[in-house]
């Protein structure tokens, strides 16, 4: 039997496990764009329950399961995040007013959550975070009706997963292709496996985070941080030395001519290069000059800066967001990154913005404070990103009002839906007036591979410009202006009569000029073509075509 103590100190053992681990899970997302955050989406998640775990004191199993799924349910952040949230819902569903946990109890219990995070999903693939549980629980069962020890089944579980989290790439070509396991099922066994350390007896891990967290600043001086930035790409490699290397000190001073922070060191073999720089390909196509490449990083600082900025908001319990009552039928909520994105949406009517997008997923309770800061009776939620949908949809039946979350996985599908909303119609006409906008617009996006990769067809180095079409990965190119001119070539139909461009972070005014300029020279005259400052992270460009 497994008490509630026991099952309390396996779960917090678990989310300071997925915490330790994250990158080690972000880095299985096989898709090269930057958006490698399974990992850390599934540890934000389960550690929202920590603290509450934490204050639990000789409790049932029910009651720990009862506490870590409320906290899951609003921590949620990601598709992955929202899956295991679910889980971990039908685990409490199976456990409720239970003192203790048998074999069956928890086979059961896993049962439950399975048929919830399936239920939740549109179109379930196979080989994901949802086989490696559904498989594991099936096994769970089929054991406990041969014994019914906690232990004995809950390891029998955990064998499984770890035997279907192998089997992934077998059921999934792209996982096959670059040579990983799915990182969702990793990241669901990894923390399921560390629970049964602690069942069995083992320590529970120490938070290794807490050993280097450096005393908190104030947040007038995160906000300033980003001041200091001047170039975004904090980029890493090594040189493989070939046969006839030129001096290091060449590639030094090219460095230079393109960033800061330069170091270089080198020896008879290899050349150990970083930068701070706003061209990581560049450095990288220098670097292949003196030889092959290894062991190649590349970070945003910016998006750093920014998820520090996210983590003080979310320690200052929500500062800005003041829960108000309904006072007009209809409000929004968007998610968004960038100034100018963020003003955008303001200035067509929506209410609050909620910080977030690609790289960055705010939780659940992020979008429910969002919702009831939102002074409506109805508040329709525009997530702009496929990866927050889930997440808005979790708040829903947590608001107390209602909420109508439209599945835009764009900026540009957002913005377009909010220019359907019309006022003089009722809640079903909108509905169904935005939902259909959503459609009605392409979106363009310009971007970097953050890592080598081999994907759908794509030789991709790290450091190159990815152009996505529709969310699609639709060529690679060395060239900023050349990808961007290309892809929105692609996208211009001949009923097309409007496109809008929003330039990034990392785009300076005078690139974006020209840029415009360029689209103005090479597209149809009958297009008109809108040049926006957007301000966001990740992406040099997004396009909308209308």
């Amino acid at each position: 039997m497994i008490n509630g103590t026991l099952l309390r100190d396996a779960i917090i053992s678990a989310a300071r496990t997925i915490s330790n681990q994250k990158q080690k899970v972000d880095e299985l997302n096989v898709f090269p764009v930057p958006d490698g955050d399974t990992g850390t989406n599934m540890s934000m998640t389960i550690g929202a329950a920590v603290r509450e775990l934490e204050m639990l004191k000789n409790p049932t199993v029910g009651e720990t399961a009862k506490v870590t799924a409320s906290a899951l349910l609003r921590g949620a952040r990601g598709n992955s995040g929202v899956i295991l949230s679910l889980l971990f819902r039908g685990f409490s569903n199976g456990l409720k007013g239970k003192e203790e946990a048998t074999g069956t109890d928890m086979a059961d219990a896993l049962t439950l959550g399975v048929e919830s995070a399936y239920k939740a999903v549109m179109k379930p693939t196979e080989g994901t975070i949802l086989t490696v549980a559904r498989e594991a629980a099936e096994k769970g069962r089929e054991v406990a009706l041969e014994t019914n020890d906690a232990l004995e089944v809950f390891t029998t579980i955990v064998d499984q997963a770890k035997d279907t989290l192998d089997r992934t790439p077998e059921m999934l070509p792209v996982l096959k292709k670059a040579g990983v396991v799915d990182a969702g099922g990793m990241g669901f066994y990894v923390i399921i496996k560390a629970m049964l350390d602690v069942l069995c007896g083992g320590e529970v891990v120490k938070d290794e985070s807490a050993a280097t967290k450096k005393a908190a600043k104030p947040r007038s001086a995160v906000a300033e941080a980003e001041g200091d930035i001047t170039f975004t790409y904090c980029t890493e490699f090594i040189v493989l030395k070939n046969k006839n290397c030129d001096d290091a000190l060449k590639l030094r001073a090219f460095l230079e001519t393109i960033g800061d922070c330069v170091v270089v060191v080198d020896d008879e073999e290899i050349i150990k290069v970083h930068v701070h720089t706003n061209h990581p390909g560049n450095a990288i196509e220098e670097g292949l000059k003196f030889g092959s490449l290894t062991s190649m990083k590349i970070e945003n600082m910016r998006e750093q800066h920014s998820a520090q900025v996210l983590q003080a908001d979310q320690e200052e319990k929500d500062e800005g967001y003041v829960p108000v009552d309904p006072d007009m039928p209809f409000g929004f909520v968007a998610v968004a990154a960038g100034t100018g994105v963020q003003e955008l949406f303001t200035d067509l009517g929506v209410n609050n913005v909620v910080t977030g997008g690609q790289t960055m997923n705010p939780s659940t309770d992020d979008i429910l404070h969002a919702i009831h800061a939102t002074p409506a009776e109805t508040v329709f939620v525009l997530p702009n990103n496929k990866n927050i949908i889930m997440a808005a949809e979790q708040a829903v039946r947590l608001a107390d009002r209602r909420v109508c979350v439209l599945p835009s996985r764009t900026i540009p599908q957002g913005i377009s839906a909010m220019l359907a909303f019309d006022p003089d119609m009722d809640f079903s006409e909108n509905r169904m007036s935005m939902t259909k906008a959503l459609d009605s617009v392409q979106t363009g996006q310009i971007t970097f591979a953050a890592r080598d990769s081999d994907f759908d067809g794509h030789n991709i180095k790290a450091g190159e410009i990815l152009a996505m079409e529709n969310g699609k990965l639709a060529f690679v190119e060395k060239d900023l202006q050349k990808a961007l001119l290309k892809l929105t070539r692609s996208m211009v139909k001949k009923d097309s009569s409007f496109i809008t461009l929003l330039y990034g972070a990392d785009v300076s005014e005078a690139q974006a000029t020209a840029a415009y300029e360029l689209l103005r020279s090479k597209i149809s005259s009958n297009v008109e073509i809108n040049l926006i400052n957007g301000g966001q992270p990740v992406y040099y460009y997004i396009v909308s075509v209308e």
